[in-house]
């Protein structure tokens, strides 16, 4: 494959969810609405301990990681944020954690092994699909109610973060990273940041429209911050942090 149809093909928008698919999915969803409402009603409980600053608009150059990079594994595979639908968002969660008992390179370690044990497992659940040693290229695939699952692989993994990349198939096109480092006072700091836009047309609509989908989105990783705090044997110092930016119809 010569490197124009290579960037032909990663460029290529996916198609939303057939009529076939929505049905079936229809299925799967009702016995996890009581996970879902319950995750919901922890969402509307802990919105005091969110400092959010809303939607920051953005007409500038995106500074984040280089979507034209070369990734592990098969590049036809990878659902790139130019190959997304709609508005580019960057999402930063942060949280501090004072009087942590591991330390950046512990608390990754725990992550990447199990990602499970962050992630609110009503909603959502990582299985594997390839890679043990969880190094660049193993994938995983997170299973969530409804006509998506969200396939993702390993990348720019470092001893102290690392990243998911998109696959064909996610609801999202892009890439979100999980980093440690100390702080001061001695605080343990987590982040998580991504850079993603919808990776269909249908799943842009639903974001746009519903706006539950936000919410629910925005819980999901807020529980992953403070879910953090317990795997680190500490307690958080402050809310989590919530900072979104938005560039109109941008893919960076």
């Amino acid at each position: 494959m010569t490197a124009t149809a290579e960037s032909a093909r990663q460029r290529e928008a996916q198609r939303s969810p057939s009529l076939c698919r929505l049905l079936r999915s229809a299925g799967g969803v009702v016995p996890r609405v009581p996970g879902m409402l319950l995750e919901t009603v922890k969402y509307v409980a802990q919105r005091g301990h969110v400092d959010s600053v809303g939607v920051v608009e953005r007409t500038d150059t995106p500074n984040g990681p280089d979507p034209t990079r070369a990734l592990p594994g098969d590049p036809d595979t990878v659902l790139r944020r130019s190959a997304g639908r709609g508005d580019l968002y960057q999402r930063v969660y942060r949280i501090e954690i004072a009087d942590p008992q591991i330390g950046p390179e512990e608390l990754i370690a725990f992550l990447i092994d199990d990602p499970n044990l962050a992630s609110p497992i009503s909603v959502s659940v990582f299985e594997e699909l390839s890679g043990e040693r969880r190094e660049d290229g193993a994938e995983f695939v997170v299973r969530l109610p409804g006509p998506w699952d969200a396939p993702v692989r390993i990348v720019d993994r470092t001893d102290t973060s690392f990243s998911f990349v998109t696959l064909r198939g996610h609801m999202e096109a892009g890439e979100i990273g999980f980093r440690a480092e100390w702080g001061d006072d001695g605080r343990l700091v987590f982040t998580i940041e991504s850079w993603v836009r919808s990776g269909d047309r249908l799943y842009h609509w639903v974001y746009d429209l519903v706006p539950l989908t936000k919410s629910v989105q925005l819980h999901m990783w807020v529980h992953v911050c403070e879910r953090v705090a317990i795997i680190a044997g500490g307690t958080p110092a402050g809310k989590v942090s919530v900072v979104t930016h938005r560039w109109k119809d941008g893919d960076g």
